[in-house]
């Protein structure tokens, strides 16, 4: 699939010296309502959205460096699978498509993983620098479904990983290419403590 890597989300990343990032404690829920163009996102109630429709939406963590960018695109291989994508992927083609605006990135993982309702393929890098000064971490994912293309990238100051990785993964396991998807994929409700009895 081709698709715009123009990241704004360096500029959205001046957050950086902000404090660390927080586990979410509730999620928003955002739906197109486009018919030809589904997709549900879920994503922690920190995390503000911007853009959508025929365009990217934009999430941003209020209080961190993190950003997610998804696109959905018409694409032309309704036979694509993440299997085939993959073994087809040209780690040095990837690096050189991100070098403008992650200078140095190398692809350090890749593979396969699931969302709600499709397998993607995804591969994932650090930068050694950003316009921003600091190595950032991309994850991207990428599926066909129903002769659409969908694309989502996430990326974080790569210092913070071990904070802003399981936002990601969580992000990623409840995306759904559907536009009536349900909350939540590798989470747990904790109980309201409010409504717990009392002997």
């Amino acid at each position: 699939m081709t698709h715009n890597r123009g990241l704004a989300v360096l500029a959205a990343l001046c957050v950086a010296l902000m404090p660390p990032l927080a586990l979410a404690q509730s999620v928003n829920v955002t739906r197109s309502v486009l018919t030809n163009l589904p997709y549900t996102l879920i994503y922690p109630a920190e995390m503000v959205a911007s853009g959508g429709g025929d365009a990217p939406l934009t999430i941003n963590h209020s209080s961190a460096p993190l950003q997610c960018d998804l696109s959905v695109v018409s694409v032309d291989d309704t036979d694509w699978t993440a299997d085939a994508a993959l073994g087809e992927l040209d780690d040095g083609a990837i690096a050189a498509s991100w070098s403008g605006p992650l200078p140095g990135f190398t692809i350090s993982n890749k593979g396969t993983t699931a969302y709600q309702d499709a397998t993607a393929l995804t591969y994932e890098g650090t930068s050694t620098d950003s316009a921003m000064g600091m190595p950032l971490t991309l994850v991207h994912t990428e599926a066909v479904s129903s002769g659409r293309g969908y694309v989502l990238d996430c990326i974080f100051d790569a210092a913070q990983a071990e904070q802003a990785r399981p936002i990601v993964d969580f992000i990623i396991a409840n995306f759904s290419t559907r536009s009536d998807a349900d909350c939540c994929v590798g989470a747990s409700v904790l109980p309201d403590e409010g409504a717990l009895e009392t002997p």
